[in-house]
């Protein structure tokens, strides 16, 4: 699924020169805080018993507070096709406005 969406989106990077890639500072500051939250929220409900990640759907390598390295991967990726996704969008349609 993470492969699906690099594929999806990422051509935007290369054919539409969204330039999202070239903010790396940027683009940390707007996924971090969110992903720091969303992996506490993951591993205290893997702590507490109310989630789990089925070992047969995963790779098997597993990060930091025992969160499978494809949910870090999901964190970082799908955000960062989301941003290029609309900054593709306003640069195909630059009349729309973004407010800053």
């Amino acid at each position: 699924m993470i492969l699906f969406t690099i594929i999806g989106s990422f051509w935007l990077e290369i054919f539409l020169k969204v330039g999202v890639l070239k903010q790396i500072v940027r683009l940390i500051k707007a996924i971090a805080p969110i992903a720091f939250l969303f992996i506490a929220w993951d591993a205290y409900a893997i702590r507490s018993g109310h989630w789990y990640f089925d070992r047969s759907q995963i790779l098997g390598s597993f990060g930091p507070l025992c969160i499978p390295l494809e949910e870090y991967l999901f964190f970082i990726f799908v955000p960062i096709a989301a941003i290029m996704t609309i900054e593709a969008v306003r640069k195909v349609k630059p009349e729309w406005r973004v407010h800053k």
